[in-house]
């Protein structure tokens, strides 16, 4: 089949390879066009997709990225993983619009379309869906078939990539959901369909609400340990020792990525505007987390007035600038906040990150380094905000004069964590 994947991002490039491998036409369209001739050089930023795999798929010529809306004509199936933020709190989706409009101009009877996006419940049937229908003049189930496929992307998981990782379908009706689940069924080894789109877009939500609420109480807890003299992680370890009804969650200086700090909110706004009523516990747990990075710079402080040194003009050293450990994403990740809030105040701060390639939301004020003795014996304070396996953690005990731990990664006498 001829298959175009709309948005070529962390999501939507492990989705076109592997639609790719299995023997589709794929088109990966991006309106980026950087983005689009560096795939097509070959090189991929996505740590799920080597640059092997990208190169292997183009040399078959199964695989063609393009930013070129006229590559979208001819499709059998159509994906949209484009991304979904908030602005101002409320749900930005002009890049589903923009997107279905593009498709509904090329949307031909008989084929297939499915969103990936993360939004609220609703989305595909009352926003999307008229927008293909308005923009081709066939009728969603009737002319042509259309659903809803969570993505389940964790970048940089070793176990649980894009295709071992259950893929959760549904459609608008039984033939747009088989439709569908067929498509899926032959790029990932479990599918588990849902009776509409409605309920899969929650799940998606109620998936990532889960993890949300459940990290703002382990930092919550962690910030009341500290005051109250008790060590938080071996506390976590002991919980962590009962074989049923507890599941590990870990303080850290705040949640990143285009999941947790976006989803739960999408589910907030839909219940504030169809019922009128607060999500308590999201609302509480976004007040948290997002004060996570404020929390982090204040123990910046407080460590460097320990030691009688003012933070304006001190020498800062950020271990992490992407949101998940051996990965390099950095959207929405706690350390840019973090390296903005400290730079603010004055500090001289300093970033090392080997696996961060796309910059563009990073504090230009921000020096990028790489890891070294120097760079260590030469901060007031150096701040560990994702534990890659790349960071030579011996290097940092060794040569670090202190070092705030926010992943418990390392212990020693100037070693203080979160």
């Amino acid at each position: 089949m001829r298959v175009v994947v709309v948005g070529q991002g962390y999501v939507g490039l492990p989705l076109a390879i592997r639609a790719a491998e299995v023997g589709h036409e794929v088109i990966g369209y991006d309106v980026d066009a950087r983005r689009v001739k560096n795939l097509a050089a070959g090189v991929s930023y996505v740590e799920d997709v080597s640059s092997e795999r990208l190169l292997a798929a183009m040399d078959r010529g199964t695989y063609r990225p393009s930013d070129s809306a006229r590559d979208c004509g001819g499709f059998d199936v159509a994906v949209v993983t484009v991304p979904t933020p908030l602005h101002e709190g409320i749900p930005d989706l002009r890049f589903i619009e923009e997107s279905g409009r593009t498709l509904a101009r090329y949307l031909r009877p008989g084929a297939t379309v499915v969103l990936e996006s993360t939004t609220y419940p609703g989305t595909t049937q009352e926003l999307f869906a008229p927008i293909l229908e308005d923009g081709s003049g066939l009728t969603a189930g009737a002319d042509f078939h259309l659903g809803y496929s969570p993505e389940r992307i964790d970048p940089g998981n070793p176990v649980w990539g894009f295709q071992q990782t259950p893929k959760v379908v549904s459609g608008v009706d039984a033939a747009s959901l088989k439709a569908v689940q067929d498509f899926y069924d032959q790029l990932v080894d479990t599918t588990v369909p849902v009776g509409s789109p409605k309920e899969a877009e929650l799940a998606k939500l109620l998936e990532n609400t889960f993890r949300h609420v459940n990290i703002a109480l382990v930092n919550e807890i962690a910030m009341f340990a500290r005051h109250l003299d008790i060590d938080v992680w071996q506390a976590i370890d002991a919980a962590s020792s009962k074989p049923f009804g507890f599941m590990r969650f870990t303080p850290g200086p705040g949640v990143g990525g285009h999941c947790l700090p976006i989803d739960p909110s999408y589910l907030s706004w839909r219940v504030q505007r169809e019922l009128g009523q607060n999500f308590r516990f999201v609302e509480l747990a976004n007040d948290i987390n997002s004060h996570m990075p404020d929390y982090v710079a204040r123990r910046v402080i407080e460590a460097l007035n320990s030691r009688r040194r003012s933070v304006n003009g001190s020498r800062v050293l950020l271990l992490g600038l992407a949101y998940k450990k051996n990965t390099g994403d950095a959207r929405e990740s706690p350390s840019l906040r973090i390296s903005r809030l400290l730079l603010d105040m004055g500090a001289k701060v300093r970033a090392a990150d080997p696996h961060v390639v796309e910059t563009m939301a990073v504090d230009p004020r921000l020096v990028r380094v790489e890891l070294t003795r120097k760079e260590l014996a030469s901060a007031d304070v150096v701040v560990l905000l994702t534990d890659h396996d790349a960071f030579d953690y011996d290097l940092v005990r060794e040569h670090a004069s202190f070092v705030l731990d926010c992943r418990h990664k390392l212990a020693g006498p100037t070693i203080e964590v979160l």
